[in-house]
């Protein structure tokens, strides 16, 4: 790609963009703005008008993306369309997907916002997962896993944590079975091996079984840390290779492995029990890494999903989720609240990307593009379906603690 391409002025954006709205002379020879209707979001009478004597003057030496944005998610609160299409005007000309960190936040929040306010958010992301699965092949995705771990301390700190009180739990049992419930694709497992092979005593069986919850039965909730989105086949294929690369790597440790893969199409809390095979000798532990965010959190889903594993007795439950509470309000005031600290979390992302990979790197491309679905289906799709929707960490513990 030429360097050209990265330039915000060759990057505008590539989805259909409203009219903007055009200013008229009024009588008393002062300026008005009129409200252009052109979806049934924006009805003219239902929305107050926009006032010219509002100040549109943004300080652009600093995080302008920030005070645009939730200007604008204002204006969608307060119903006010006419200063929502002139923000949106704003956000249209700066915004570029190739820029610096402002510049790729405001295209990728203008992108849902204008999902949102033309009610086509789910075509959008499903259009968008649709042409992740181009890149989802098994090698461009481990590059991408690994080399993401490798620069995210919090991603290699769960699964030392997760390991290391997994092995506490398991010590002295001969027979060991894993349910991982992950979104890395068995990153974190070599090490666990590596340690199963140096224990003191006997060298145990592990069996593994990894559950692989697709949406809709197609395209697996993505997770901005986790991986690009593809079809049900391509993730067969990738979860095929992971396990013959298990299986050796298991073999030249010298460590008993058995590898099973469950495909799951729909809610985690829907998940047959009775696939897992668990047997009565065999001291169990539940592994979830990223993923118990996409339970959908509506009718107490992510609660029966703790009572489930509660039914499987098993000897430990490890659990890792990023500290975010990115719960997009419906309307009004609770929008705004919630798309303010959405908006935070992903400005902490992208920062976080940008100090870690080069700026033409694919697997950070990558990253943003799976950034950039989130943002759609946070900001414009149906909260009953969302798969992206996190809680923080004292609201995941008050959960388990009642259980």
């Amino acid at each position: 790609m030429d360097e050209e391409d990265f330039s915000a002025s060759s990057s505008k954006q590539y989805y259909p963009y409203y009219p903007h709205p055009q200013p008229h002379p009024s009588a008393t020879g002062t300026t008005t703005t009129t409200p252009t209707s052109i979806h049934h979001a924006f009805e003219t009478s239902e929305f107050s008008t926009f006032s010219p004597a509002r100040d549109l003057t943004f300080d652009f030496s600093g995080k302008w993306a920030t005070d645009i944005l939730l200007e604008t998610a204002t204006a969608i609160a307060d119903r006010n369309s006419g200063r929502f299409q002139q923000l949106m005007w704003i956000l249209n000309e700066l915004s570029s997907p190739y820029g610096d960190t402002d510049q790729k936040l405001g295209s990728y929040f203008l992108q849902a916002l204008f999902n949102r306010m033309t009610d086509s958010g789910e075509r959008c992301y499903r259009t968008l997962a649709s042409v992740s699965e181009k890149t989802c092949s098994f090698e461009t995705t481990r590059k991408m896993v690994l080399k993401f771990q490798e620069v995210s301390p919090w991603t290699t700190f769960g699964h030392v944590a997760c390991n290391g009180a997994i092995m506490e739990a398991f010590e002295g049992e001969s027979k060991l079975h894993i349910i991982d419930i992950s979104s890395t694709y068995c990153t974190q497992w070599p090490t666990l091996l590596e340690s199963l092979a140096t224990r003191t005593d006997e060298t145990p069986h592990l069996k593994l079984t990894t559950i692989v919850a697709t949406k809709n039965g197609g395209v697996p909730g993505s997770s901005t840390s986790g991986t690009a989105a593809g079809s049900l086949a391509s993730v067969q294929d990738i979860m095929k290779e992971i396990g013959n690369r298990m299986g050796k790597f298991a073999r030249l440790m010298g460590v008993p492995f058995k590898f099973n893969v469950i495909h799951h199409g729909g809610d985690l809390c829907e998940l047959d029990l009775s696939k897992l095979d668990i047997k009565e000798d065999e001291a169990l532990a539940i592994n979830c890494v990223g993923t118990l965010h996409s339970i959908r959190a509506v009718d107490n889903r992510r609660d029966m999903m703790i009572s489930n594993f509660k039914k499987l007795q098993p000897r430990i439950i490890t659990v890792v989720e990023e500290e975010a509470d990115l719960d997009v309000g419906v309307d009004g005031m609770e929008f705004v609240k919630g798309f303010q600290e959405c908006l935070r979390w992903f400005r902490v992302y992208f920062e976080a990307l940008d100090e870690s990979f080069a700026r033409t790197s694919n697997e950070r491309l990558m990253l943003e593009r799976a950034a950039g679905r989130a943002i759609v289906e946070l900001v414009a799709c149906a909260p009953s379906e969302s798969v992206e929707r996190r809680e923080p960490a004292n609201r995941w513990s008050r959960r388990f603690h009642g259980s």
